[in-house]
Parts: structure tokens; C-alpha cells; sequence
């Protein structure tokens, strides 16, 4: 049996790369709806399928109007909220001067719901007095739960809600007035959404409930605001030699201003006693968390207790997400229809088809048979494309829009422009005289610069647009580049290992007129009519030509240079 070339052993280990990946793709799908209720269709986006619409209006004390500036900020935090849940192809915008409208593609879970509803501003209080003792969380550097009844404190004769003397600080018992009091006596956790905890004033104390509606607390004024923290996220506590106890934690990040305000009130915190050593994270007018301090802390803080890892990560969204700068309330949730709808789809699709089409016919009409590789690759590139837009829809929970249809269809071209490069570099060789095997392997060495080169500019492109991008936008900008790297793939894994078969085939190799690599016609100097003069010394003058055409503008001044020169130095010998 013969032996094989190094080419043939190369272009057998790119295809059964090719083929690895493609079986890999398959059973990923395969598996995904066997046991995890994938799909094998794409899931489309909210301008194809429709969805769900959620307005948002302002809560707002008083006559009080929102700002342009608070509303934009809203808008930012709501869009992480919605990322953050894996939704893609969501919508968020302003309506009118005050409401904020979230279009979500498809049927959103609870969770997204919840996290969009709950969208009012995060605060830090200091906790004054609450109701019976449950088992709390802790705040960094130990983690501990606050058992001890709550100071009680003296009440006065009058009824009224100016304390007798002036507070102090945050956490000044003097703020419990005999009003408060029997307020807090009377209040059921029930009626916290009519009770305005959600626009209670910041410099005010505030009678609450936790979000479970098991504990009552009277709050002190806010003291940290939700604004302030820059980051929270959920994690593995360490001991202090650096060894994971296995306890998981949530970690705050704050600005300079949180910084100050956490040290000061920690540092206050901590030498009282339960629960007034305690500070309620306050979400929706609820409190989300009560942690202890246990240690003084500043521009970062650690909340321990008996987290989870699904309890410590929906803590930290809470935390990091929650900070609007104002209070929304749900005023309507409706389903919507497709904005675009099927028919727009399909006219997309057929575009894609037609663009298919004339690629298809340029490339056999230029490169005859040759051209059915640049069919075969584009159908490989597409199979590879939809596997992995299927893979992406049902794991990250991508949406094709229409937007992302067009950077499909556009890829289109993209792909062909690198089968065209690689081609027009094999018939250069050759016509430079070289045997076809020679001028793949040469061919493909010249091409393959210009095609890294081409699809790296696309892929910095389609990143730039992604990043700096929201919405739609973000959609044709990772379809983009999503099919530039699978046309590179392609390129190496395909188009030129099947190059380098079909070189040895005798068919290719001979130069026959239908393959697209006749030397003959590829050095034949063009007459009009599709006459060709096939004489060796015209052939010879074509192939010169077309190497001049070829040159660079430095090439040809060179060129010239040398031939006046040789012009000149004749001149000088005669007249001698």
C-alpha cells in the first residue's frame, strides 16, 4: 500500500478534526434534549417571537418628579438586572418623562420577573428595635446570629413622633418615640406595601418587615446608600491562612463615599449591644438581610451566616442590582406580540438564500469546478453556525433577532472572500510554472496572512460593536463574530485540506479546462469573445502582463529603473 504524502496526512487530520467537532456539536444537542429540555431550533427574539412587556412607574414621596438622569441611571441598573439573568435580546426603555418599559423575548421565568419588579432603591440602616429573634446573617470578619431581645425603650406620656431629646447618631434610642412605638406594635407585615416603606424618607426612622414577613424591626435613618456599593458577588469564605472553610459568603464592594459612611456606622455598631449591633440591608421597603457586625469595616464588608450557594448568589444580585436611585411599582404586565413577525423572518431568509445563490454562481462561473469546494465549505460553515447558535440559545439563553439574521446573512460574503483569496493565490503559482500540488502548498502559505489578517479586523470589529453596544445592536455584533471564527475554522479545517486531495487527483492535476486551474487559460492573453491566442510565446507575453499587473507601485519603479539603466549603459558601449 502506498505510502501517503505529508499533505494528504495533513489534510486527513484537519477534516477528521472537523468532523470531531461537528459530532461534538451534534451530541451536545442530543444530550441537551435528552435531559435538560433543549431544543433544536433556535430560540428567536423578541422583535420574531414576542414576549413579555413589563412598565415600570416611579414611586415617588410628595410631589416629587424624577430627573432624566435618575431615570437613565434606573435604565442601566434594570439592563444589568435582566443580563444578569441570562436573557439576551431584551429591551429596556424609557416611556415618556417618568415610566420604563422592559420588553423580555419569549416566557420569562418567576425569577427574571421578581428581579425586574423588585426594583426599588437599596439602603443600609441601623437596626433599633425588632420583634422576636430569629437567626441572622453576620457581617465580616466572623460570622455570628443576634439572640437577644431588644431593649424596650422607656415611653413618655405624650403620643408623637418628635423625639424628646435630639438623636445622636443613627442608632440613638432617642428616635423611638411612643408614636413609633405603637406603630411598631401595630404594624403586620402583611400591609408593608401600603405602609410606603418603599418611599419612607431616607433621614427618618422606619418600621419594616423582612422580606419573609417572620420579623418586625424599627430601622434608624439610612446611613449607607445602595448606590454606593460597586460590587457585590457570592463566594467561599477563607480563614486567615488562606484555606476555604467551605462556608459561602457575600462580598461588598463600596465607593469612597460608602467607605466612609460603612466605617463610621461599623465602627459604632460594634461596641453595642443585640440586635442595635445589627444593620438591615433594605430592599423594596423589606429587609433582605440583618447582619451583625463583628468587625470594623470600610471599603469592603463580608456578610457569613448559613448561606447556600443559591442563597449567597441571589443575596449578592440582590445587593449589587438593587441600587435605583428611586422607587418603581409594577403598572402593567402584558404579553406582546412579534413586532417584525414570520413574514419579515422569511424575507429575511430568502435574502440569505439569494445572496447564496449568486455566490454560488460566481464561484463556478469563475472557478468552475473548483467552485463546488466554495459550495461545500459554505454548507459546512453553515451547519457548524447553526449548532453552535443552537448550543448558545438553549446554555447562555441566546435569541436570534432579525438583527442577528442579517450578521448571519452578511457572513455570507465574509466566508467567500476567503475562498477567494486562497484560489486567487493557488492560480498565481500557478502561473509562476509551479505544479499543482507545489501551488497549494504555496498558495496556502500566502493566503493564509491575508485571511488571518481580514478576519481579525472583523472579529475586533464585531467585539467593539458588542461592547460598546446594547439591545439589537449586540445581537448582528455576535453573530458577527461568531461566524468570522467559523470561517477561519473552516478555511483550515476544510477548504484547504480538501484543496490538498483533490491536487493529487488526476482530474485537478492535469489542468483539465472544466477544473479551474488550466495553466493554459489561466497565461492566455484575452482577445474580446471569449477568443483565447494559446501560441507559447503569446501565452508566455500574456503570463508576462499579468505578472505587471501584479507588481506593486515600488516593483515597477524598480523595474523601470533597471531598464533605463540597462537602456543607458548600451548607449555609452555603441557611441564608444
Amino acid at each position: 500500500m502506498a505510502t501517503r504524502t505529508t499533505p494528504v496526512r495533513k489534510a486527513v487530520r484537519g477534516l477528521t478534526w472537523l468532523v470531531v467537532i461537528m459530532l461534538a456539536t451534534t451530541a451536545l444537542l442530543a444530550a441537551g434534549a435528552l435531559f435538560w429540555k433543549w431544543t433544536w431550533l433556535p430560540k428567536l427574539g423578541l422583535d420574531l417571537q414576542g414576549g413579555t412587556e413589563v412598565i415600570l412607574t416611579p414611586q415617588l414621596a410628595g410631589s416629587g418628579q424624577v430627573t432624566q438622569e435618575e431615570l437613565n441611571q434606573a435604565v442601566s441598573i434594570i439592563r444589568q438586572r435582566v443580563d444578569a439573568s441570562g436573557t439576551s435580546e431584551a429591551q429596556i426603555n424609557t416611556q415618556g418623562s417618568s415610566n420604563i418599559v422592559v420588553s423580555i423575548p419569549g416566557t420569562p421565568d418567576q425569577a427574571t420577573l421578581n428581579r425586574i419588579k423588585s426594583s426599588s432603591k437599596l439602603e443600609f440602616r441601623p437596626v433599633l428595635v425588632t420583634g422576636q429573634p430569629t437567626p441572622t446573617a453576620s457581617s465580616s470578619p466572623s460570622a455570628g446570629a443576634s439572640g437577644t431581645p431588644a431593649p424596650t425603650p422607656t415611653p413618655s406620656q405624650s403620643l408623637s413622633d418628635t423625639p424628646t431629646a435630639k438623636p445622636t447618631n443613627g442608632s440613638d434610642l432617642s428616635y423611638v418615640t411612643p408614636a413609633l412605638q405603637a406603630r411598631y406594635d401595630a404594624f403586620q407585615c402583611a400591609d408593608i406595601v401600603k405602609s410606603g416603606a418603599n418611599v419612607a424618607p431616607a433621614n427618618k426612622p422606619l418600621v419594616t418587615c423582612d422580606d419573609t414577613g417572620q420579623t418586625k424591626y424599627i430601622l434608624g435613618p439610612v446611613e449607607v446608600k445602595g448606590s454606593d456599593v460597586t460590587d457585590a458577588f457570592s463566594g467561599q469564605d477563607q480563614s486567615s491562612q488562606g484555606v476555604t472553610t467551605g462556608q459561602w459568603v457575600v462580598n461588598l464592594k463600596f465607593n469612597d463615599a460608602g467607605a466612609a459612611a460603612q466605617k463610621v456606622m461599623t465602627t459604632r455598631l460594634i461596641s453595642l449591644s443585640a440586635p442595635r449591633n445589627q444593620f438591615g440591608a433594605v430592599l423594596d421597603g423589606a429587609v433582605i438581610t440583618d447582619p451583625r457586625v463583628d468587625g470594623v469595616t470600610s471599603a469592603s464588608s463580608q456578610i457569613s451566616g448559613s448561606f447556600t450557594q443559591e442563597s449567597s448568589t441571589a443575596l449578592a444580585n440582590q445587593l449589587k442590582f438593587g441600587a435605583l436611585p428611586i422607587g418603581f411599582k409594577v403598572q402593567s404586565q402584558d404579553t406582546i406580540s412579534a413586532t417584525l413577525g414570520s413574514s419579515q423572518l422569511q424575507s429575511g431568509l430568502i435574502a440569505g438564500l439569494i445572496g447564496l445563490i449568486l455566490v454560488v454562481i460566481y464561484s463556478l462561473f469563475q472557478y468552475r469546478l473548483l467552485g463546488l469546494v466554495t459550495v461545500a465549505s459554505l454548507v459546512v460553515a453553515a451547519a457548524i453556525t447553526y449548532g453552535v447558535i443552537a448550543v448558545m440559545s438553549n446554555y447562555y439563553n441566546f435569541r436570534l433577532s432579525l438583527s442577528g439574521v442579517a450578521g448571519l446573512i452578511i457572513a455570507i460574503g465574509f466566508t467567500a472572500d476567503s475562498f477567494i483569496v486562497y484560489f486567487e493565490r493557488i492560480r498565481d503559482e500557478l502561473r509562476d510554472g509551479r505544479g499543482l500540488v507545489g501551488a497549494v502548498e504555496a498558495g496556502w502559505k500566502r493566503a493564509v496572512r491575508t485571511i488571518y489578517a481580514a478576519k481579525g479586523v472583523n472579529l475586533l470589529s464585531a467585539v467593539v460593536l458588542y461592547v460598546l453596544a446594547v439591545g439589537n445592536v449586540q445581537g448582528f455584533a455576535l453573530t458577527l463574530g461568531i461566524t468570522t471564527v467559523i470561517d477561519v475554522l473552516i478555511v483550515i479545517l476544510f477548504t484547504h485540506p480538501v484543496l490538498q486531495l483533490l491536487a493529487t487527483t488526476r482530474f485537478f492535476s492535469s489542468g483539465h479546462p472544466l477544473s479551474g486551474l488550466d495553466p493554459n487559460a489561466l497565461g492566455a492573453v484575452y482577445r474580446g469573445r471569449a477568443q483565447f491566442r494559446i501560441s507559447t510565446d503569446e501565452r508566455r507575453a500574456g503570463a508576462s502582463r499579468e505578472a505587471e499587473r501584479r507588481q506593486t507601485i515600488a516593483e515597477r519603479k524598480a523595474a523601470e529603473l533597471e531598464s533605463a539603466g540597462s537602456r543607458g549603459s548600451g548607449a555609452k558601449k555603441g557611441g564608444a
